[in-house]
């Protein structure tokens, strides 16, 4: 059994149980080869090795039922002591509630005793107080203060609290009878008063907290304790302002009394709260009032500067103070101090405002038109100025006189900055100085301000006198004024825009005045971009009016149609040079090239296929003024292919596709007549009108000749 044992080893594993078995067996194993292995005693052993195992088997069964069976024993025994031990716990927690009761029981009987004590023994303290009183009575009635507690400084507590006691009852006696007494006790009770708030006020400059605790805990009973406290802030203040700057040394000092406060008086957050009220109602109020009253009148802007300035700093001093025990409801309480300082100053402040950034603004405005020598033109308004726009919008035609400006725009980023700054400065103060319900009417107020001289008086002038300034559509040079016009307008104009998501938007977002403001700005901008478009369509017509009279002048009627067309190939490079599409593009990328860095965005591509449509057009009705022969379709080919050339310069697909296709409409002047059909049909023509390709076709000097109506017939 014991081999069998040791063939039983973990972890266990059958097939090499069975091997290990197999090798422990002589002739059972692989060893000594083939002639050794004995399959009869290998099954010799393995059958008494099953015998074996059965053996164990039921050693081990027993072992288990004999370990189950003492199992269920001691679970019988430990469920036995449970019961023991619950009922022994029942018996216990019976006896608990029994002792509960009878303390309670006990306990209620001693409180009942002690209120029969107590019933028994008050009487008597009040007698004995009574009597005692009477005693101290009687001396004030006889006119000998003769008890040591009256005669005794050392006891002047005790003293104070009999006199304090005696002055009580003197109140409930008849005047006619203990008329002098009463005076005499009321004398008493004024001059210990008076004593003790000398040595309160001796204790606080030694700096002795007990001996003040103990004085105002006496005080408390007495009228002349709210003295006290005056008496006590007026010290706390000796020395406290020695600097120049008042909100900082208020909360210097709140913060060291704040403690102070809280070990001398029963009552903190009262002592605390009336030293911070006398401190508003007269310190600051006197600093604030010097500060503003001696600009007031003679100097609006820093009035205004002093005034946020003040109030920024007596805000934030408001809040540092909510740091401290003030009572309840502090908040209301620092509130109405604020504006019991500067309610006089902030009923008046936006008119000030609004009268101060009037003013300001026209004076930015005047200075710079004077900086360049400019008066400026009155702008007509009414029926008659909107009669002018209307007709200048219909027919495009400038009415007055044409203004040279010398290439000044009149738009200068200094001055638009400094109204900017201005008007983002009075956001500030708005803010800060109105009242949350007057808000959003001050800031638009403040805004219609700035609509006034940002973009009427300074953007919409500049823009009249721009419009002014563009010369007519027969002018010989294109004056491109306007586009340096148009670019400062759009790059002020988003500083413009900027402040109003920046600045007054947080200040409306949420009132009725913030549609009113949208309404307003989209005004503006659609006035601003009427005189803009109408300015850059002139201006396009100017441009499109030089490239007319270049044509004009350059090209003569016999260009497309040489006299010696042989001579004229063998020199066709040489004079391309001379033809008038050369001095017509070259000006013209420059045109292109100012237009893209005047506009931005989408405005580019906008403005530039307009002027490249135009181009185109003007380029088509040029070529259709003249007859072509062979060579000189030739020519007209090379101009247009320069055109094209130019055309890329736009940079818009559509100009260059228009291009493209009058380049192909030019092969129709130079295609043999044989071809002309199959050419019609191309990609590049097969959806044009029928009746254009006729009218290129009709240019060709051998039109008649050849015969070539009879292919659009």
């Amino acid at each position: 059994m014991a081999t069998t044992a040791q063939l039983f080893e973990e972890p266990f594993d059958a097939d090499e149980y069975i091997e290990r078995l197999a090798w422990r067996t002589p002739g059972g194993g692989s060893k000594g080869g083939a002639e050794a292995f004995d399959p009869k005693r290998l099954l010799e052993e393995f059958e008494n090795h099953i015998e074996e195992l059965k053996q164990l088997d039921e050693k081990i069964q027993r072992r288990v039922e004999k370990l189950e069976h003492q199992c269920h024993r001691e679970a019988k025994e430990f469920a036995h002591k449970v019961q023991d031990l619950q009922r022994s716990n029942q018996v216990a927690f019976q006896h608990f509630q029994e002792l509960d009761e009878h303390i309670s029981y006990v306990a209620t009987k001693v409180c009942h005793l002690g209120d029969q004590l107590e019933g028994v023994n008050t009487p008597r303290q009040r007698a004995v107080e009574a009597q005692r009183l009477m005693t101290y009575f009687n001396e004030f009635l006889d006119g000998d203060l003769r008890s040591d507690v009256f005669n005794n400084p050392d006891k002047i507590k005790e003293a104070a609290d009999i006199i304090q006691k005696l002055h009580l009852i003197a109140q409930e006696l008849p005047f006619d009878r203990f008329a002098d007494v009463k005076a005499k006790i009321a004398s008493k009770y004024h001059d210990l008063e008076r004593q003790l708030i000398q040595e309160f006020t001796a204790a606080q400059r030694r700096g002795e907290i007990g001996r003040m605790r103990e004085v105002a805990a006496v005080l408390l009973h007495f009228k002349g304790y709210a003295h006290c406290v005056d008496v006590y802030i007026k010290q706390c203040q000796e020395g406290a302002y020695l600097r120049n700057d008042v909100f900082e040394d208020t909360a210097v000092l709140c913060q060291r009394v704040n403690k102070q406060v809280g070990e001398v008086f029963s009552s903190p957050e009262t002592v605390m709260s009336k030293l911070i009220q006398n401190i508003f109602e007269n310190k600051l109020q006197a600093h604030v009032r010097e500060k503003l009253d001696e600009t007031r009148h003679s100097d609006v802007e820093q009035y205004l500067k002093n005034l946020y300035d003040l109030y920024t700093r007596t805000t934030a001093l408001a809040t540092k103070l909510t740091e401290f025990n003030l009572g309840s409801d502090k908040h209301t309480f620092l509130s109405k101090l604020i504006k019991s300082i500067f309610s006089s100053y902030l009923e008046s402040y936006i008119d000030m405002e609004r009268d101060y950034l009037r003013s300001r603004g026209a004076m930015i405005l005047q200075r710079y038109y004077d900086s360049k020598n400019h008066q400026k033109r009155p702008i007509g308004t009414g029926s008659i100025q909107e009669l002018k726009e209307r007709i200048r919008q219909c027919t495009n035609l400038p009415l007055g006189p044409i203004i040279d400006t010398h290439g000044e725009t009149f738009l200068s980023p200094e001055l638009v900055v400094n109204l900017l700054q201005e008007t983002r400065h009075a956001f500030e103060r708005c803010h800060r100085l109105s009242d949350p319900s007057d808000l959003p009417k001050n800031a638009f107020s403040i805004f219609l301000l700035l609509v006034d001289h940002l973009c009427v008086e300074h953007i919409d002038y500049a823009l009249e006198i721009g419009l002014s300034a563009i010369p007519s559509s027969d002018a010989k040079n294109a004056n491109l004024y306007f586009l340096d016009v148009v670019q400062q307008a759009n790059s002020i104009f988003h500083l413009f825009d900027k402040q109003f998501n920046d600045q007054l938007m947080p200040l409306i977002s949420s009132s009725p005045k913030l549609a009113e403001c949208l309404h307003k700005k989209k005004e503006v901008i659609e006035q601003m971009e009427v005189k803009l478009d109408t300015g850059i369509d002139r201006t396009i017509n100017c441009m499109v009016g030089q490239m007319k009279h270049i044509l004009a002048t350059e090209q003569k009627k016999t260009d497309f149609r040489p006299e010696d067309e042989n001579n004229f190939l063998n020199c066709l490079w040489f004079l391309s040079a001379c033809f008038p599409c050369f001095p017509l593009c070259l000006p013209t990328c420059r045109q292109v090239e100012h237009v893209r860095k005047s506009m931005d965005g989408k405005n580019v591509d906008t403005v530039l296929t307009e002027l490249g449509v135009r181009f185109h057009r003007l380029i088509h009705e040029h070529l259709q003024q003249y007859s072509y022969s062979s060579m000189g379709g030739m020519l007209a080919i090379c101009d247009v292919a320069e055109y094209r050339r130019c055309a890329k310069d736009f940079r818009v697909p559509l100009v260059l596709q228009l291009f493209d296709t009058l380049h192909a409409l030019c092969n129709l002047l130079v295609v043999a007549p044989d071809n002309l059909k199959q050419v019609c049909s191309g990609e590049q023509l097969t959806n044009l009108d029928r009746n254009l390709l006729h009218a290129f076709v009709q240019l060709r000097v051998d039109y008649r000749s050849a015969r070539l109506g009879r292919h659009f017939s």
